[in-house]
C-alpha cells in the first residue's frame, strides 16, 4: 500500500494477446493453483477493471487490471 492509502498495482508481462483469468492469477503468484481461483470468484473476490468477475475463463488482454484482496495486478 502506498503511503496515500491507495494499493498500488503491479505489471506482470504475458507472452500471448490474451490469457485466462484463473492462468493470470497463478502467473501473478494471487494463487497457487487453478482450484483455488473458482472458490474466490464465487465468493465475489476477484475483480477486473474494478467489476467483479465469476468467471475463471475470462480472457484478460494487455491493460486489464485484476483485483484480488489488497492486491492489484496489470496485465502487461
Amino acid at each position: 500500500m502506498r503511503e496515500d492509502g491507495r494499493v498500488s498495482t503491479r505489471d506482470v508481462p504475458i507472452r500471448d494477446d490474451t490469457i485466462r483469468l484463473g492462468q493470470f492469477l497463478k502467473l501473478a503468484d494471487l494463487i497457487d493453483n487453478g482450484a483455488e481461483a473458482k472458490p474466490l470468484m464465487i465468493q465475489g473476490l476477484v475483480a477486473v477493471n474494478g467489476d467483479t468477475e465469476t468467471r475463471r475463463g475470462r480472457q484478460l488482454v494487455k491493460g486489464d487490471v485484476v483485483t484480488l484482496g489488497d492486491a492489484s495486478v496489470r496485465v502487461a
